[in-house]
C-alpha cells in the first residue's frame, strides 16, 4: 500500500467501504438486536478488538439496560465484562474514552485495552459502543477513534428512532408501566443495588416496612418501587405527609369522618385509609405522627379495621403499610415522643437509604437523568455537561442528597444559555461551597509548602550547609533534599544561611 500526502490510500478504502455497508445496514434492518450484532461485524473488519458490546440505556418506558455482545471468530470466548466506570465516563463526558490494562496492580480488574465511544442522538445519549483487546500495548489508533466516532454518529440516529418506535408502539404491558417511570432508582453504586434487591425480597410479602434516611434521599420512591413490584401494583397507592398536615386536620385525612362530625363537616368524607383499598398506603414522616394518632393508628395496625370520625361502623383496613422517616426513632422512644408498640408494629421489615455523599458514583447518572427530563419538560436543547460543572457536582457535599442534586440541574436547564450545563448555571449555594473548598485547600498547600520550607532550612542551618548530614536529620536521601531546594526555591535563602 502506497501513502499519498501521509494517506494511507488502502486503509482509508477499507474505511470508507466499511461505512458504505454500515450506511446500508441501517437502513435495512429494523430489527434492534440484528441491527446491533450487524454493525459490531462491520465495525470488527476495521478495528483490532477481539470483544465488543453495544450498551444501550433505559429508553422510554423500558428501564432495562441492553448490552448486546460480539467476538471475533475462534478468539476464545472470554464473557464480555464491560467495565461500568468507562461506560458511565462516555456517557457522562460524551467523549471516547481510551483506557489502557493496569498491569503493574494486582488488585486492578482492568486487565484489557478498551475503547469506549458514546452513541449521541438527536435528542440523548443513547448509549456506546465498547471494544476491547487483551493485546499489550493497546492496539487501538487515533484513526481506529475516528472511524468508530463516524460509525456511531451513523448508527446513533437510526437506533434512536428505533427505540423510539418500540418505545411508542410497544405491547401493553410497557404501557402499563409508564405511570410507575417515577419510581425508577437510578445508580450503580454498591448501596444501590443492595436496595434493588431489597426491594425485590420485600415487595412479594405483605410485611410492614421502615424505610429511614436523610432528607432528600428518595424514601418514597423505595416505597413505589416495593409498590409497582408487588402483586398490589394494580391496587391504589396512597401517601400521607404526617409532618405536612395540621395535627388538627390530620386524624380526618387519615380516618376520614361522616356527616356532622365536626363543625364544617357537611358531608361523608372517605379518608387515605379507605382509599388505599387493598394496595399500599404510604405514611411519610411518622415520626412527627402525634400520641393521640399513634394509639389510633396502632389499633388500626393490631386490629386491621377503623372507623371514621363520628361513625360507629368498622371498615376494614386491608392495605399494605409503608412508613418512612429521617428521625432516630430510638431516641424517640426513650424521650417519650414515640410508641414503642407502635415503633414493633412498624419496623417488622427495616432499610435505610443511604445519602448521596455515600454514594458519589451515582451523581453522574443521576445528573444526566434529570437535565434529559427537565430539557425534555422545558424544550430545551440538552448536549451535556462541562467538565468544569461536573467537577463541581462531584466535589460538592449534597446535604439536600437527591432531591437538591435534581433542583440544582432544573436550575442549570432552566436559566442555562447553552446547551451544555456551564458552572455558571449552577445555584449559587453549590457554587460558593465550590470557592470556600479551593480557598480551604490553597490555604492548606500554602501551609504545607511553608513547614516543608522551615524544616528543610532549619536542617540545612543545623548541618551548617552540609547537604548529606541535612539529608539523615531529615531521614531523606541526599539527591530528595536537591529536590525539595529546587522545587521550593530555596537557593535565595540557602545564600543567607551560608
Amino acid at each position: 500500500m502506497l501513502p499519498v500526502f501521509g494517506i494511507d490510500v488502502g486503509r482509508m478504502t477499507r474505511d470508507l467501504a466499511a461505512l458504505f455497508r454500515i450506511s446500508s445496514v441501517i437502513n435495512s434492518i429494523r430489527d434492534l438486536d440484528l441491527l446491533q450484532r450487524e454493525l459490531l461485524q462491520l465495525i470488527f473488519e476495521v478495528i483490532p478488538a477481539e470483544r465488543g458490546a453495544i450498551v444501550l440505556r433505559p429508553y422510554g418506558n423500558d428501564d432495562r439496560v441492553s448490552v448486546c455482545t460480539w467476538s471475533r471468530p475462534h478468539e476464545d470466548q472470554h464473557p464480555i465484562s464491560v467495565q461500568q466506570d468507562l461506560v458511565r465516563r462516555a456517557l457522562w463526558e460524551r467523549t471516547p474514552i481510551l483506557s489502557s490494562p493496569d498491569l503493574n496492580n494486582p488488585d486492578s480488574n482492568n486487565r484489557e485495552s478498551v475503547l469506549c465511544h458514546p452513541l449521541v442522538g438527536v435528542e440523548k445519549t443513547i448509549g456506546v459502543i465498547y471494544l476491547a483487546s487483551s493485546e499489550v500495548p493497546s492496539p487501538f489508533r487515533d484513526d481506529h477513534v475516528h472511524f468508530v466516532s463516524v460509525a456511531s454518529r451513523i448508527a446513533a440516529v437510526t437506533l434512536e428512532n428505533i427505540l423510539a418506535l418500540n418505545s411508542l408502539s410497544g405491547d401493553q404491558p410497557r404501557l402499563k408501566e409508564a405511570p410507575h417511570a417515577a419510581s425508577k432508582l437510578v445508580g450503580v453504586s454498591r448501596q444501590i443495588e443492595q436496595l434493588q434487591r431489597f426491594i425485590s425480597r420485600v415487595s412479594q410479602s405483605d410485611s410492614t416496612i421502615l424505610i429511614r434516611g436523610e432528607s432528600g434521599t428518595g424514601k418514597e420512591l423505595v416505597a413505589r418501587a416495593i409498590h409497582n413490584k408487588s402483586p398490589r401494583m394494580d391496587r391504589p397507592f396512597v401517601a400521607i405527609n404526617c409532618a405536612a398536615i395540621p395535627e388538627a386536620l390530620l386524624e380526618s385525612e387519615l380516618f376520614g369522618h361522616e356527616r356532622g362530625a365536626f363543625t364544617g363537616a357537611v358531608g361523608v368524607k372517605m379518608g387515605r385509609l379507605e382509599a388505599a383499598q387493598d394496595g399500599t398506603l404510604f405514611l411519610d414522616e411518622i415520626g412527627e405522627l402525634a400520641p393521640l394518632l399513634q394509639a389510633k393508628l396502632l389499633r388500626v395496625l393490631q386490629q386491621r379495621e377503623f372507623e371514621r370520625l363520628g361513625g360507629n361502623r368498622s371498615i376494614a383496613f386491608k392495605a399494605r403499610v409503608v412508613a418512612a422517616t429521617n428521625k432516630n426513632l430510638e431516641v424517640a422512644i426513650k424521650s417519650g415522643e414515640f410508641r414503642q408498640d407502635l415503633y414493633y408494629r412498624l419496623n417488622v421489615v427495616s432499610v435505610t437509604v443511604p445519602p448521596l455523599r455515600e454514594r458519589p458514583e451515582d451523581i453522574s447518572l443521576l445528573a444526566l437523568y434529570f437535565a434529559e427530563i427537565h430539557a425534555a419538560k422545558n424544550k430545551r436543547p440538552f448536549k451535556g455537561i462541562s467538565q468544569e460543572a461536573r467537577a463541581i457536582l462531584l466535589r460538592y457535599s449534597w446535604p439536600g442528597n437527591v432531591r437538591e442534586l435534581e433542583s440544582a440541574i432544573e436550575h442549570a436547564i432552566v436559566l442555562g444559555l447553552t446547551e451544555e450545563i456551564l458552572p455558571e448555571d449552577l445555584p449559587d449555594a453549590i457554587l460558593e461551597e465550590q470557592a470556600l473548598v479551593l480557598a480551604k485547600d490553597a490555604r492548606y498547600h500554602d501551609a504545607l509548602k511553608r513547614t516543608k520550607k522551615d524544616l528543610v532550612l532549619s536542617a540545612i542551618r543545623d548541618a551548617k550547609g552540609n547537604y548529606r548530614e541535612a539529608a539523615r536529620l531529615l531521614s531523606i536521601h541526599p539527591k530528595y533534599l536537591h529536590r525539595l531546594v529546587r522545587n521550593l526555591d530555596l537557593k535565595s535563602h540557602l545564600q543567607e544561611v551560608e
